[in-house]
């Protein structure tokens, strides 16, 4: 782990940080969903997280975490848990966005931030930890099966 990444605190998401998130969260939605989906609406970030992320931050049901270095947002993590159903009665934590700006990827952050999401899935008594990758971003996949995700399905898609 470099000295970077060692001056990096990974803690729960403030009010203070809504501004971070929403540049994180818009990093990753250019970064990711931008190049690999043309379905999804990449300004979403910016027109709608500061209140997504506002309602987060004191939701027992979400996650938002930042990774701070300095008192500047440089990633985050988003999660949320939730009852099963009838058909699948497992309580489920989904991991629903990791970002990391990328001077501070490969340094062992984001296994951090998954750390913490799995500790808090156990503490919400999630009997699963799921996340979700485009088929096409393989470093993605590669990462989340060495934090210890197994692929489960195939979701397969076609324009009409």
């Amino acid at each position: 782990m470099s000295d970077q990444q060692l001056d990096v605190i990974v803690r729960r998401a403030r009010n203070a940080d809504l501004e971070g998130l929403v540049e994180s969260s818009s990093a990753l939605f250019t970064e990711d969903a931008g190049t690999r989906d043309p379905s999804v609406d990449v300004d979403w970030p910016r027109g709608f997280g500061h209140q997504d992320f506002a309602a987060g931050i004191d939701d027992p049901n979400r996650l938002l975490l930042v990774a701070d270095h300095g008192g500047q947002v440089v990633g985050h993590l988003t999660a949320s848990v939730a009852e099963g159903s009838a058909k699948r009665p497992a309580r489920t934590a989904t991991l629903v966005s990791l970002y990391l700006r990328p001077a501070h990827r490969r340094g062992g952050l984001g296994a951090r931030l998954v750390g913490q999401f799995l500790a808090w899935a156990k503490e919400a008594e999630a009997e699963l930890a799921e996340v979700s990758a485009y088929s096409s971003n393989t470093d993605a996949i590669s990462f989340y099966e060495r934090n210890g995700f197994t692929s489960q399905s195939v979701t397969l898609r076609t324009p009409l």
